[in-house]
């Protein structure tokens, strides 16, 4: 037996032949009450029901059961059912079937479209011709307003199927633009973590050289770059949480805690790197949190990259509805060694920051030297 709870989710999943089937069938049905009364094309006089009523009837009302799977046949059949209906005078209930498929028709046809109204138009032709030579006593006038109707009903329905292409477009391009903005947010997610990362361990790489005369100091610069790696890994893993829920347990974003880990790495690589955070992180941060990692992690990057071994400033403070960061280097540092960047890092940055309602800047300083100033404001879930 199927639950009450799901029994709209079963009929939405059937056949839409069978859920069209009992409108059909009812309009069937009221076809046969005695006070019903149909479409009357023509003062031909009404008819008592025959055997020829019952099949009319049927042509009528039983192929809406496909007015949507196959709307040509279903509005063949109804035409013929409706010429009989008129010519004979049995002028049934069943005869509002015609405007029906006319609508299902216009609303469900793809191809063909132009074809099928001339076609249909052109069998109007003979039933007005034939109703008038039996005696009908309808003027022109009311044919032609009797198609007209018809046309109506037409138009209803490719008015109905413009508005629901129109709409599945419009839910396309927003699925679409959500996709772009999804992929736009994990690429910059990526080139966070792989410039990092990849940087830091470019430097300690290019340090260890100058090392072979002192295996302690050389020892611990290649664990430095061993414990970058795997940092490096840990952190791809949160971006494959994003990319699949199921693919681990861990937490997905970045900490303001693990501030001092990124700090500790760039001191591993040469970077004498100052770090100051005042006040307490707010109980819910929402993104601000991740936002603020980000911006250290990058700035960081690119001390490493222009200014390597240049006195670097890091300070953090969290207050009630916003954390603020900034970072300085003098510039006094080298760049031997130091890769290329894109420019893409700061730019990326600041549009996480505005998404959020804050302000970002980052730019050289009047003594020398570069700093990068962010104020993310606390709470936002997006």
């Amino acid at each position: 037996m199927i639950s009450p709870r799901w029994a709209p989710e079963w009929w939405s999943r059937t056949d839409v032949t069978v859920r069209d089937l009992p409108f059909g069938v009812l309009c069937l049905a009221a076809s046969f009450l005695p006070a019903s009364h149909g479409t009357q094309l023509g003062g031909l006089p009404n008819r008592s029901f025959d055997m020829l009523a019952l099949a009319a009837i049927a042509l009528e009302c039983l192929p809406l059961a496909v007015r949507r799977r196959w709307p040509v046949v279903c509005l063949a059949l109804v035409s013929v059912g409706f010429a009989i209906d008129q010519i004979r005078g049995y002028h049934t209930f069943a005869g509002t079937a015609l405007p029906i498929a006319l609508l299902s028709l216009g609303a469900h046809l793809e191809r063909h479209r132009r074809t099928a109204a001339i076609l249909f138009s052109l069998a109007y032709v003979p039933l007005a011709v034939v109703l008038s030579r039996i005696g009908s006593g309808e003027p022109p006038s009311g044919f032609v307003t009797f198609y007209l109707a018809m046309v109506l009903a037409w138009g209803t329905g490719a008015w109905l199927r413009s508005t629901r292409v129109a709409d599945a477009e419009r839910r396309s391009r927003i699925a679409e633009d959500t996709r772009t903005a999804e992929r736009t947010r994990i690429a910059s997610e990526l080139h966070d973590v792989v410039t990092h990362h990849v940087t830091a361990m470019v430097v300690q790489a290019e340090a260890a050289r100058y090392l072979t005369a002192a295996p302690d100091r050389l020892d611990q610069t290649l664990t430095a770059v061993t414990d970058t790696g795997r940092r490096a890994i840990t952190d791809l893993r949160h971006l494959l949480d994003l990319l699949n829920p199921d693919h681990g347990t861990e937490a997905r974003t970045p900490s303001v805690g693990r501030l001092l880990t990124l700090v500790e790495q760039t001191r591993r690589a040469g970077q004498p790197v100052e770090f100051t955070e005042e006040g307490t992180p707010a109980e819910s941060t929402g993104s601000a949190d991740l936002v603020a990692y980000r911006v250290v992690q990058e700035a960081l990057t690119n001390a490493l990259k222009y200014a390597h071994g240049s006195r670097t400033s890091v300070q953090v403070r969290h207050a009630e509805r916003e954390i603020t960061v900034e970072v300085s280097t003098d510039g006094s540092g080298s760049r031997a060694g130091s890769p290329g960047g894109s420019g893409r890092g700061l730019a990326g940055l600041r549009e996480r920051v505005d998404v959020l309602g804050g302000d970002f800047s980052a730019g050289g300083q009047k003594a020398g030297g570069f700093v990068v100033r962010a104020r993310i404001p606390a709470g936002s879930p997006s």
